[in-house]
């Protein structure tokens, strides 16, 4: 690709996360969060791609020196739930945890949706660059845009999302598998999704190719279902959210909601 146009693609390829930043935000429009904190959320869950990367490349070469390289199907296995999945949910939960997780901001359950998409979609924004920018040609990348667009953008977002949820309601409910069960949820989820892709290369060095054209259809399907139960999270969280404010407004005492002057010649 000729160098002119690398800038403008990786610029491209921040559009999806864009866009979904937008719908997240959407879905906390009654009582949203404060501008600033999701932006600096988002800023690090970018960030956290970085070391993501190290830790990806060092267990890359641990793996392959015992024998687990991405060529076979051990291998594909290791990459795809403990060098990718575990690595990188693991990266953009911390962000979470560590900005957000004991402010007065953080008062609801939804907030933890909000907060861990943000995360995921700032990692998922750098990482869609960084895969962008390495493409032969602008065919390439077009056709490597729309694929990471409608899947592993959303992907990031609903993997880290899922173990916001959770860990959100099991701070305000004590209720469900909380942080450690929603990590083990969103590892679950993109290691499936990634073993899909990664395991393709030994099914077709082996003549297997058959099966990894089949396989392609397992990480629409891993997007499609993620989409399902974070709507249905959403959809409790916001739910719950509205039942504590309506309980809160009727606890409190008269004055603490003035009354509104009627208006003139009313």
């Amino acid at each position: 690709m000729d160098p002119r146009y690398r800038l403008y693609v990786a610029l491209a390829g921040l559009i999806p996360a864009l866009i979904a930043i937008v719908i997240v935000d959407r879905l906390d429009a009654k009582r949203p969060e404060p501008a600033g904190l999701r932006w600096k959320v988002t800023l690090f869950g970018g960030l956290s791609c970085l070391p993501a990367i190290l830790i990806e490349l060092a267990l890359t070469g641990v793996a392959n020196a015992r024998g687990y390289p991405q060529l076979n199907y051990p291998g594909s296995a290791v990459s795809a739930f403990v060098i990718a999945a575990m690595v990188e949910e693991a990266c953009k939960i911390s962000v979470v945890y560590w900005l957000v997780w004991r402010r007065p901001e953080f008062d609801e359950r939804m907030d933890g949706i909000v907060y861990a998409s943000r995360a995921g979609l700032g990692f998922a924004a750098v990482e869609n660059a960084l895969y962008l920018v390495t493409t032969h040609n602008l065919s390439d990348a077009m056709q490597l845009w729309i694929l990471r667009a409608v899947l592993a953008v959303p992907g990031h977002a609903m993997w880290t999302g899922a173990m916001g949820y959770f860990a959100a309601r099991r701070r305000f409910d004590r209720w469900g598998p909380g942080l450690l069960g929603g990590f083990a949820i969103a590892v679950l989820g993109h290691g499936i999704y990634d073993y899909a892709v990664f395991v393709s290369i030994p099914l077709t060095i082996e003549g297997y190719e058959q099966w990894a054209q089949l396989l392609k259809a397992v990480p629409p399907l891993i997007i499609v279902t993620f989409w399902l139960m974070t709507r249905r999270w959403a959809t409790t969280a916001l739910r719950l959210d509205d039942a504590d404010v309506t309980r809160m407004q009727a606890a409190a005492p008269a004055h603490a909601f003035p009354m509104i002057p009627p208006a003139p010649g009313g």
